[in-house]
């Protein structure tokens, strides 16, 4: 690859590197740790993306953002893009102007998808769909004022799936299924988000860099430069953080959990595995969700109070 590749050659190996050359990534939203991801992926030696994002840069998001004052009024997905390009001329970007709702079929041939989104509905969407495509996730959040922030790859039936990783980490989640056989997610905030206010930049890409490193150390399993990880949710604490109650984690320090699938969740329950058995009869044995709530398969499931 010449020298522009060199240290990173040196780093991780010729071969280990034309592995990362060969990989294809997904990143769904390029805010200010989307498009710090992107960026840096393309830094570390990938050069096949799909980003997908509806927003344009505002002058206001500069100074969170990988992209500059230059790219103001442009799609940050373009921007990001552009900005790969300099860093990396033998990227190969496709760039969807618009909601991943509507560009399903990037997920198709991806090796890994970045869900660097805030909206925590399109997170769970993001999660069925990867879930059928059995597509690998990354989702990142960072914490109210930047104070800290998560990480796990999601792993399609092997482990939890989004939905059930949430139930047990983001306070007010509650899946169940609405009287027409539809999932529901209930969230905080009325506008489907977690409510929290922006830290620095500099918090934001400290779990960016994070989340940079663990997709990378996934798509590099099986090779000589593969760590396997203490558990698959990494909690880190760029201040003093109640990570755990009644336990306060130092700043600049971080915490593994391993958090455990759900055997009742309605995304990815044993339930679906039922359903799917009994209901699938072509090769590719799959079964869409809308199906399965309507089989009645998961309506015995009792869901109680929030408050119990």
């Amino acid at each position: 690859m010449g020298n522009l590749w060199e240290r990173v050659e040196r780093l991780i190996g010729h071969d280990n590197l034309t592995l990362l050359a060969e990989k294809k990534v997904g990143v769904v939203g390029l805010g200010s740790g989307g498009g710090f991801v992107a960026l840096s992926l393309a830094m570390s030696g990938l050069r096949d993306f799909v980003l997908v994002d509806n927003d344009k840069l505002e002058s206001g998001n500069v100074t969170r953002h990988v992209a500059d004052l230059r790219y103001v009024g442009e799609n940050k997905a373009a921007a990001v893009a552009d900005l790969i390009r300099q860093r990396n001329p033998d990227a190969r970007i496709d760039v969807r102007e618009g909601s991943i709702e509507d560009h399903w079929d990037c997920l198709d041939d991806l090796d890994i998808l970045v869900a660097a989104v805030d909206n925590e509905q399109v997170k769970y969407a993001i999660n069925e769909q990867c879930l059928k495509k059995r597509v690998s996730a990354s989702y990142a959040g960072v914490y109210e004022r930047g104070e800290g922030g998560d990480h796990v790859i999601i792993k399609p039936f092997a482990g939890p799936c989004y939905a059930c990783w949430a139930e047990a980490t983001r306070e007010g989640v509650k899946i169940s299924l609405n009287p027409v056989g539809d999932l529901d997610y209930g969230m905080i905030g009325e506008m489907g988000t977690l409510d929290a206010e922006p830290g620095l930049w500099v918090n934001v890409t400290k779990v960016a860099g994070i989340q940079t490193d663990l997709v990378i150390n996934e798509l590099l399993r099986g090779t000589s430069a593969h760590e396997e990880l203490p558990a698959n949710t990494l909690i880190v604490a760029n201040s003093t953080l109640d990570i755990i109650e009644g336990q306060e984690s130092e700043p600049h320090s971080g915490l593994w959990i391993e958090i455990e699938r759900d055997p009742d969740c309605l995304v990815c329950g044993e339930r679906l595995k039922q359903g799917v058995s009994l209901l699938t009869q072509d090769e590719d044995d799959t079964i869409s969700l809308e199906d399965l709530a309507a089989s009645g398969l998961t309506t015995d499931i009792v869901f109680g109070d929030e408050d119990n």
